[in-house]
C-alpha cells in the first residue's frame, strides 16, 4: 500500500516536473533572440534646421531621439531610478518583493492591476512583448528579463530604455520628451524638469502637465521625495525644485513652423530617399529658410490680407446698402460676403538662389508660392523691356503710347491700319461689333488715358500696356519668351503681343526667381530649398551644388534694374520709397483685378509677393492693384528684413555710361533744358544719344518711333504685320486687358 503511493506520488511529481519543463520550453520558444536587441534601432525622427541651425519641423511616425548615456543628465537618470526602480543596480532583472507585492494586489482586485516591472522588465516589453496584462505574458516578461540582464551591462541597459520609454504626446525617449514638454534639449533640463519628466512614465496621459496640471505637480513631488529619501538629492534641491512651474502647453515654435516650406522640402526628400528613411530614419536636414525673417513674412502678409478681407467685406456691405431691399436690380451683387483672399509670398537670396522664407496661402495645404499658375499682368513688361534693349533700344528711346486696335479674321489677329485715334478706332470697329465672325481686340491703358510719344523709362516707370504691346510686336514675341525662359521661368509662354500685358500664367517663385537674375548681374540661379542631408550617424548623404546659367549680360541687367528702380522712385511702385535704399521693382494688375502682384529686389534680395482668389475672381474695385494693395504689405516685410542688410546699389558692370538726357525726348540735356526733366540716364557704351535737347521744343523728334505703323510691327513669323493672338477670354472693344478706371477715379498708384 505504502509502495503504491510512494509510486503514484512519484508519478505525479515526475508529471508535474514534465508540465512546468514544457511549459517552460513553450515560453523559452516564443521568446525572440537576444540579439535582437543589439542591433535595434528605434523609429528616429527626422529634424528640419533652418539656416541658422535653428529647428523648424520634424517627419516622424513616432517622435524620438536616440542618446549615449553620457549625454542624457545625472538628474534624469536618478529620478526615472528613484520612482520606477530604486533596486535596478541591485536585482538580476527582477524584483521578488516587487512582484509578490503586485501579485497580491492582483489578487484583491481579481485582476491585473499592477505590473511591479523592474526597468529591465519594462524594456523587454517595450521592445518584445506586447502590453497585454496576462499572467503568461508576465512569465514571458520575466524571462526575457533576465536574458537581458545575462547578456547586457545596467547601463546598456538602462540607455536603451532611457531612448524607449514613451512619455506622451507622441514622445519616445527623453530627448524627444525634452523638446515636447520643454523646448530644450535633455541636456538643458533642470532638476525639476527631471522629476517632471520620470514622473510621467507611469501613466502619460494622466500624469501630463498639459492636460492633468495638479496630478502632474504631485507626482513630480512623489519623484523629487524619493530621489531625498534615497540620498540622490538635498532637501534644498527638493524644495527649490518643487517652486518650478511646469508647462502647461507646448513651447511656442513646437508646432509645425513655416508649413508651406516643409511640405515643399518633404516631397522632394520623400521622393528621393523614400519614406521610410525620411518618417523613420532619423535624417537631419538643413535648409535654406531663415526662420526669423519667415515669422517675419507670415506676421505680415497676415496683416495685409486680413485688412484686405475687412475692406472687401465693407465694400460688399455699401453695395447691398446702395442697391437697397431690390437685390433683383442688382443680381451681380452676392447675397454673401466675399470669402478670405489667399496670397503667396517668396523670399531668395539673389546670389545662391536660397529660399530664406516662402507663405503659400492661408489655411489650406495648396502651395500658391509654387503651384499656383496665375497671369502677371504688368509684372511681366520687364523682359518686354529687356528684349527691347537687347535689340538696341535704349532707355531713351520713344514708343508710341497710343491708341491702335486688332481684328481676328478667323486665321489671324491683324492690325487695324491708320486706326490711330478713338475716333478713328470706333469708325474702323464699329463693321465688326456685331459680327460673329470678326473679333476686336482694342487694348487700353489702366487709366483709359494716351501720353503719345515717350521714353521708354516713362513707359515702363507709368507702366503703359500700349507701349509694351508696340515694343513687343517691335521686337517680336519670340525674343520676349526666349530671353524670360533664359531668365528663369519655365510655365508655357504664348510668343504673341498680349503677352506683353503677362497672358500666360506664372508661379509666384519662378517670377521672383526671373527677377533675381536682374539683380545678379544676369546670372540665373537656381531656387534651392536644402543646403545638406546627414543621416542619424552624421555622414553626409547630399549637399547643394550650385547652378548658374549666364541668361543675359551684365551691362543688360543693369539697365533693365536700372529701369526698375524708376519704377519704383518715380513710378507706379512709390509705396516702396520708404524702405529708403535703392530698391527695383514692377507692380502687376491682371485682367479684370482677378490677380495683383509686386516682384521687388535688392542687390542682396529678391522677393515676390501675389494676391487673388483661387477661384479667379475678381477683387472688386478698380483701384485694387498690385501697387496699392499688395506693395504695401510687401514694403513691411521688406522694412523687417532688410534692417539687417547694408544699403547699397546696384553694382555698375564695365561698358556702362551714364549721360544727363531731357526725359520727355530722350536727347542729350542742355542748359535750356527744365530742370525737373533732367534725369541722369544708364547707356550701353556706344548706344548713348548724340543730339542735345533743341531749344526750339517745337522741332521735331530725331530717330525712330516705334509705334503701330506697319513698317515697325514684327509678328511672331518674323514677317508682315499679322500675329496671332490668343486671348485669355474674347475681349470686345470696351473690353481691353486692362481696363480704365471708372471716371473721376484715376488711382494714383494704378497698377
Amino acid at each position: 500500500m505504502l509502495r503504491s503511493r510512494f509510486y503514484l506520488g512519484l508519478s505525479l511529481f515526475l508529471l508535474f516536473v514534465a508540465g512546468e519543463a514544457f511549459l517552460l520550453r513553450r515560453l523559452l520558444m516564443g521568446l525572440p533572440s537576444i540579439h535582437a536587441l543589439e542591433s535595434y534601432t528605434p523609429a528616429l525622427s527626422s529634424r528640419v534646421f533652418d539656416c541658422r541651425g535653428q529647428l523648424v519641423a520634424e517627419f516622424s511616425i513616432e517622435k524620438r531621439g536616440l542618446l549615449s548615456l553620457e549625454n542624457i543628465p545625472m538628474g534624469l537618470q536618478s529620478a526615472v531610478i528613484a520612482i520606477e526602480d530604486d533596486r535596478f543596480f541591485k536585482h538580476w532583472g527582477i524584483s521578488p518583493r516587487g512582484i509578490l507585492r503586485s501579485a497580491f494586489t492582483n489578487l484583491l482586485a481579481g485582476r491585473v492591476r499592477q505590473g511591479g516591472s523592474t526597468i529591465t522588465m519594462q524594456l523587454s516589453r517595450q521592445i518584445f512583448l506586447t502590453r497585454q496584462r496576462k499572467f503568461v505574458r508576465k512569465l514571458r516578461e520575466i524571462l526575457m528579463a533576465i536574458r537581458i540582464e545575462r547578456n547586457f551591462s545596467k547601463s546598456e541597459i538602462l540607455q536603451f530604455y532611457l531612448n524607449q520609454v514613451y512619455f506622451g504626446e507622441g514622445a519616445y525617449g527623453v530627448q524627444a520628451a525634452a523638446r515636447i514638454y520643454f523646448g530644450k534639449d535633455v541636456g538643458d533640463l533642470s532638476l525639476a524638469n527631471c522629476a517632471l519628466l520620470a514622473g510621467i512614465i507611469q501613466a502619460p496621459r494622466g500624469n501630463s502637465p498639459f492636460t492633468h496640471p495638479d496630478q502632474a505637480r504631485r507626482r513630480r513631488a512623489a519623484v523629487l521625495g524619493r530621489m531625498c529619501e534615497m540620498g540622490m538629492i538635498s532637501k534644498l534641491d527638493r524644495d527649490a525644485a518643487l517652486l518650478e512651474p511646469i508647462p502647461l502647453s507646448r513651447p511656442i515654435g513646437q508646432q509645425t513652423q513655416a508649413p508651406y516650406f516643409v511640405e515643399s522640402v518633404r516631397k522632394r526628400l520623400e521622393s528621393r530617399y523614400g519614406t521610410s528613411a525620411l518618417w523613420r530614419g532619423g535624417l537631419k536636414i538643413y535648409t535654406t529658410i531663415d526662420l526669423s525673417q519667415q515669422k517675419i513674412a507670415e506676421a505680415f502678409m497676415e496683416k495685409g490680407l486680413a485688412n484686405f478681407d475687412e475692406s472687401a467685406r465693407q465694400e460688399w456691405l455699401r453695395k447691398l446698402q446702395a442697391a437697397g431691399a431690390r437685390l433683383d436690380a442688382a443680381p451681380e451683387i452676392s447675397t454673401s460676403p466675399p470669402v478670405a483672399i489667399q496670397g503667396a509670398f517668396v523670399l531668395m537670396d539673389v546670389k545662391t538662389g536660397a529660399i530664406r522664407a516662402m507663405v503659400g496661402g492661408r489655411g489650406s495645404v495648396f502651395n500658391r508660392a509654387v503651384q499656383a499658375r496665375r497671369q502677371p499682368g504688368s509684372t511681366f513688361k520687364p523682359f518686354v523691356w529687356a528684349a527691347a534693349l537687347q535689340s538696341g533700344m535704349t532707355a531713351a528711346s520713344l514708343v508710341e503710347d497710343t491708341p491702335l486696335a486688332y481684328y481676328y479674321d478667323g486665321r489671324d489677329w491683324r492690325l487695324l491700319e491708320g486706326a490711330t485715334d478713338q475716333y478713328s478706332i470706333n469708325l474702323a470697329t464699329q463693321p465688326f461689333a456685331q459680327s460673329t465672325d470678326f473679333k476686336i481686340w482694342v487694348p487700353n491703358n489702366f487709366d483709359g488715358k494716351f501720353l503719345g510719344t515717350i521714353t521708354l523709362r516713362t513707359a515702363l516707370a507709368r507702366s503703359r500696356n500700349i507701349a509694351s504691346i508696340n515694343l513687343i510686336t517691335h521686337v517680336g514675341p519670340p525674343l520676349v519668351v526666349d530671353l524670360a525662359r533664359k531668365a528663369g521661368i519655365y510655365s508655357p509662354l504664348e510668343a504673341v503681343p498680349a503677352l506683353g500685358l503677362g497672358s500666360s500664367a506664372v508661379s509666384p517663385l519662378e517670377m521672383t526667381n526671373a527677377f533675381g537674375t536682374f539683380a545678379n548681374g544676369g546670372v540665373r540661379v537656381v531656387p534651392y530649398a536644402v543646403e545638406r542631408v546627414e543621416d542619424s550617424a552624421g555622414k553626409q548623404l547630399e549637399s547643394h551644388i550650385p547652378s548658374e546659367h549666364e541668361a543675359m549680360s551684365p551691362q543688360l541687367a543693369y539697365l533693365v534694374s536700372n529701369l526698375l528702380k524708376g519704377v519704383v522712385q518715380n513710378g507706379t511702385a512709390t509705396h516702396a520709397r520708404r524702405l529708403n535704399r535703392p530698391v527695383a521693382g514692377k507692380t502687376g494688375t491682371s485682367n479684370d483685378n482677378r490677380d495683383l502682384w509686386f516682384i521687388g529686389f535688392t542687390p542682396d534680395l529678391v522677393a515676390g509677393a501675389w494676391m487673388g482668389y483661387d477661384d479667379f475672381s475678381s477683387l472688386g474695385r478698380k483701384d485694387w492693384t498690385g501697387g496699392s494693395t499688395v506693395l504695401p504689405w510687401w514694403t513691411d516685410i521688406m522694412e523687417g528684413i532688410l534692417k539687417d542688410y547694408p544699403k547699397r546699389d546696384f553694382p555698375v558692370p564695365g561698358g556702362i555710361v551714364f549721360q544727363t538726357i531731357d526725359s520727355e525726348t530722350g536727347l542729350l540735356a542742355l542748359p535750356t533744358c527744365p530742370k525737373k526733366n533732367r534725369i541722369l540716364e544708364a547707356f550701353r557704351e556706344g548706344t548713348e544719344p548724340k543730339e542735345y535737347y533743341p531749344s526750339d521744343s517745337s522741332q521735331p523728334f530725331p530717330g525712330q518711333v516705334v509705334g503701330p505703323a506697319p513698317a515697325a510691327v514684327i509678328g511672331p513669323a518674323g514677317i508682315g504685320v499679322s500675329t496671332a493672338m490668343p486671348l485669355p477670354e474674347p475681349l470686345l472693344p470696351e473690353s481691353p486687358l486692362e481696363s480704365p478706371a471708372p471716371a473721376g477715379e484715376e488711382p494714383a498708384v494704378p497698377d
